[in-house]
This record gives C-alpha cells, sequence and structure tokens, in this order.
C-alpha cells in the first residue's frame, strides 16, 4: 500500500511551512505530497491567508527531487480546462514527470462568493467536470503537430494546437473522487487513473469501490487498471498522552478520531490502514491537520509505513 501525505493549507499556512512539510515528507519516504486547493478557510482565522495550488506545487517541484506531488482535489470551477491543462503539462515537466490532478465539482460556495469565482447549480458543475476531464485529456493525449477541438455545452475548442505536452505518458493520472452514487463513479471509470474517497469508514469505502469497479464494467474497462484510495485524518502518538495532544492541536475529540480516521498509536493506524486495504484502497492519503509538528510525520514515517510496504 502507498501511502501520502495530504494537506488543507487554507487553514492557515504559508509556503515556507509547506515546502518544511513536503520535504520532510520526501525524506521519510512517503510515496507523494499532496494538497487541497481551497482558497477560503474553513474554521479560524485562516492566517496568512490562501496560497494556489498549482503556484505552490509549481514551487514544490524545483524543490523535491522524488516525492510525487499533486490535488486532492482541484475544483473545475476555478480554472479553464484549456489553462489547466497547460498549467498541469507545465508543473509536470518542472517536476520531471511527478505531478497527479485530482479534478472535482468543487462544493465551498463561501470561497467562490469571496473571490467572485461563480458557482453554478451542482447538475451544472458535473456537466462542466465532465468536459473538463474530456477536454484536459484531449489535449494532452493529441499527437504532437494535429489539433484538438471540442464543441459542448459549456466549453468550445477550435484547432487547439494542444501544447505543451506533459513529461508523463500518455498523461499525469488524473483522479477523480467522492461518494456519488451513479455519476461520480461513472466519470471515474470513463477518466480516473484513481478512485479516491475521503473521510468514510472502512465499510463506506468498500462500498463505493464496488460501485465504482461496477461502473468500469458497464463501460467495457478491467476494474484493474482503475487505482482505488482513501484519505483518512491521521492523529498518531506513542502513547494517550501524546495522541490527546496533538488531537486538540487541531480541535478534535482523541475517541472521535479514532473511529472517523486513521488515530491512535502507530499500530492503531496500521491496522486502520491495512483495513482499508481490505476494502480495496491500494493507497492512502493520511491527512496531516497541524502542520508546525513536523515531529508527527516522522513518527508515522518511522512507525507506520514499513508496515504498509
Amino acid at each position: 500500500m502507498k501511502a501520502r501525505i495530504f494537506v488543507e493549507p487554507q487553514q492557515g499556512a504559508e509556503y515556507q511551512r509547506l515546502l518544511a512539510v513536503a520535504q520532510e515528507a520526501e525524506a521519510c519516504g512517503f510515496d507523494a505530497f499532496f494538497r487541497s486547493d481551497h482558497y477560503l478557510t474553513m474554521g479560524g482565522d485562516g492566517l496568512p491567508g490562501p496560497t494556489d495550488a498549482w503556484v505552490t506545487l509549481g514551487a514544490l517541484a524545483r524543490e523535491t527531487s522524488h516525492i510525487r506531488l499533486g490535488t486532492l482535489v482541484t475544483s473545475s470551477t476555478f480554472r479553464w480546462p484549456g489553462i489547466l491543462a497547460i498549467t498541469v503539462a507545465q508543473v509536470d515537466g518542472m517536476s520531471g514527470g511527478r505531478i497527479e490532478l485530482g479534478l472535482g465539482t468543487g462544493w465551498y460556495e463561501g470561497e467562490h462568493t469571496a473571490y467572485g469565482i461563480p458557482f453554478q447549480p451542482l447538475g451544472e458543475r458535473f456537466e462542466r467536470l465532465e468536459e473538463q476531464l474530456t477536454i484536459i485529456t484531449g489535449l494532452w493525449d493529441t499527437p504532437p503537430g494535429e489539433t484538438y477541438s471540442f464543441s459542448g455545452k459549456h466549453y468550445q475548442l477550435a484547432k487547439s494546437p494542444a501544447l505543451p505536452k506533459p513529461v508523463q505518458r500518455p498523461h499525469p493520472p488524473v483522479i477523480v473522487g467522492g461518494g456519488g452514487v451513479a455519476r461520480t463513479p461513472r466519470l471515474a471509470a470513463t477518466f480516473a487513473d484513481e478512485f479516491n474517497l475521503a473521510f468514510h469508514g472502512v465499510a463506506e469505502t468498500g462500498a463505493q469501490f464496488v460501485r465504482v469497479r461496477a461502473a468500469c464494467e458497464q463501460i467495457g474497462r478491467d476494474p484493474a487498471t482503475l487505482g482505488l484510495s482513501a484519505a483518512q485524518v491521521v492523529c498518531c502518538g506513542v502513547d494517550e498522552a501524546e495522541i490527546a495532544r496533538r488531537a486538540a492541536s487541531i480541535g478534535r475529540e482523541v475517541a472521535e478520531l479514532r473511529t472517523s480516521g486513521a488515530a491512535g498509536t502507530p499500530d492503531e493506524v496500521v491496522e486502520r490502514c491495512r483495513a482499508l486495504g481490505a476494502a480495496g484502497a491500494d493507497t492512502v492519503y493520511l491527512q496531516v491537520l497541524d502542520l508546525n509538528d513536523l515531529d508527527h510525520i516522522r513518527l508515522i514515517g518511522e512507525s507506520v509505513l514499513p508496515h504498509l510496504r
């Protein structure tokens, strides 16, 4: 099982802090460093303010050497698909081919209102997401020297040179996720290299994986070609006092975290990850919420990672 570090910078983290966490995650042997793509805090003052996901990843691409980098997930409401295809391809080149794109509908209306970003009804956001996935993968997959055109309900492209090309071929991995029982599995089966379900219990995660595999079979895709992953808040400590201190630092209760996330001693975190693996996950994203606590990442790297490989 691959283990990745996942952070929420909109809650309050400047670039230098994100750099320290990403470099620590790389040094500790984690497979990837992922960040959310949000522009507004969901609690607290959010100081010093938001950082842009793709600006951050472009910089981290030059300040790390082998850890993979990505978003969980970029909102399709934030960027035009052609521009996003260029941005991700460029950062893929800057990283030497280590970028992954998580893309979703967007859900947080408040950040759209705060920064003047149109926020469409959910049905339209799903339509736009599907068109964006079609366009982005279409641009990347267009052979050099050929052009790409698309005429959809929400986006139209005419004779695009479909440049630049990403380093990874056929393209950087695309991640689609969510708990929807119909549209989300279909989009994942059609476009994704990986399906992710975040912050659900083991049984719910396994049930959603079943739906996604069924969606693959319905379109004639081998379900084994789609990676499956889960994201969990992590709160790990060597004893109850350390677990309680780390839970308090993120404003959560230990008992609640043990139920809803990967929390407790290293052995308990390993057990949760293995249970998700038994449900079908080949990758787990461990959401670290206190970005000042690099010892937390070191503890997980030393005491959890070796048991997941």
